[in-house]
């Protein structure tokens, strides 16, 4: 691969730098004569798996707001083809653009149109698509950090191309993301220790933050292996909260999940919560307040939240971050190379 791999807390502190110089890097491809049809997609269904996925949240919200019909979907749910979507832009998400299954749906995608978002240049998912953004071959860690946030402001830039939107939210991100990563260094602390001891976690939250849901579930499970599940705020509310019991809960969001992050904690229930509001904290709930922002850069910050809670938790738990249990073959065009990401990972490096 091009993208040369680092360390999660490297990423964690190149990462406000590598926003910027992507957000810069965007502008300019997304100003380009070939991408310039953008402006007259009207259905565009994005693809992805994992990380890739879960970021798809965003540009969907982004365009349905401006009256854009857009979808996500799994991309093993397409590899045998586009039948049953009416779309008129095939848009897949591949960090690496060597995940199998974005692969495969882009061979299956038959006459339909294509445009990959990558970091890694040149990839096989890349020689497949009509067209590509990338992120350009920024250094990322295995348990992604700036692959992850670079991506969520590629797809925001690109989904703002579409909906023909004038404002650009991401002047700024690199000092903001600095701020709220030193807030949740100093609340997180103190809550590191009993967050560790707890059993799992839930993820939850309501419109472009479900990204930060859906990867707050996966860095708990990738970085301090706490199992973790992410929900949508109102089916949370519909009987999923009820299993709550020595568990942490991770809550984004301004509305209901303030009162949802309120009666879990009174319940004692370990809880944090991420919004722009002013809540109080507790004993049993530890806010982090973040600015004001559109719905794309939002997610940066939280996700930045995130990084820091299993930062901490991987430490309180005794679990390196790197060391990774399972290389699965079949999930990489090519396969896995251990040595890829094993940096700090006993078990894969010798294995």
């Amino acid at each position: 691969m091009s993208g040369s791999r680092i360390t999660f807390e490297v990423g964690q502190d190149a990462q406000p730098e590598a926003l910027d110089r992507i957000a810069d890097r965007l502008r300019t491809r997304l100003a380009a004569a070939s991408l310039a049809g953008l402006r007259s997609v009207r259905r565009p269904l994005f693809t992805g798996i994992g990380a890739s996925y879960a970021a798809l949240a965003v540009p969907v919200e982004v365009l349905r707001v401006h009256g854009v019909a857009a979808q996500r979907v799994l991309a093993d749910e397409v590899e045998t083809g586009l039948t049953g979507f009416d779309t008129d832009l095939l848009i897949g998400v591949s960090q690496g653009g060597r995940s199998s299954e974005t692969l495969a749906a882009f061979k299956a995608a038959g006459d339909a149109s294509t445009l990959a978002v990558l970091n890694v240049t040149p990839s096989p998912l890349g020689d497949l698509a009509e067209l590509t953004v990338d992120l350009g071959n920024e250094p990322d860690s295995y348990a992604s950090t700036i692959g992850f946030t670079g991506t969520v402001v590629a797809l925001d830039l690109l989904a703002g191309a579409v909906a023909g939107r004038t404002d650009d939210p991401w002047h700024g991100i690199a000092e903001r993301l600095r701020t709220v990563r030193h807030q949740a260094e100093v609340a997180i602390a103190p809550l590191a220790a009993r967050a560790g001891r707890c059993v799992a976690a839930d993820c939850v939250a309501s419109g472009a933050s479900r990204a930060s849901a859906e990867e707050a579930a996966l860095l708990l499970r990738e970085v301090p292996r706490m199992p973790a599940a992410a929900s949508a705020t109102r089916n949370y509310l519909h009987g999923e909260m009820e299993s709550a019991g020595n568990t942490l809960h991770v809550v984004f969001g301004d509305a209901r999940e303030i009162d949802l992050a309120r009666s879990l904690s009174s319940a004692g229930h370990l809880t944090l919560l991420i919004t722009t509001k002013d809540v109080p904290g507790t004993d049993t709930l530890t806010v982090v307040r973040l600015p004001e922002t559109a719905p794309a850069p939002r997610v940066v910050l939280e996700t930045a939240v995130v990084q820091e809670l299993v930062r901490a938790l991987s430490a309180a738990r005794d679990v390196p971050i790197e060391s990774f249990v399972f290389a699965n073959d079949d999930t990489k065009e090519g396969g896995v190379d251990p040595g890829d990401f094993a940096i700090n990972s006993p078990e894969l490096a010798h294995a």
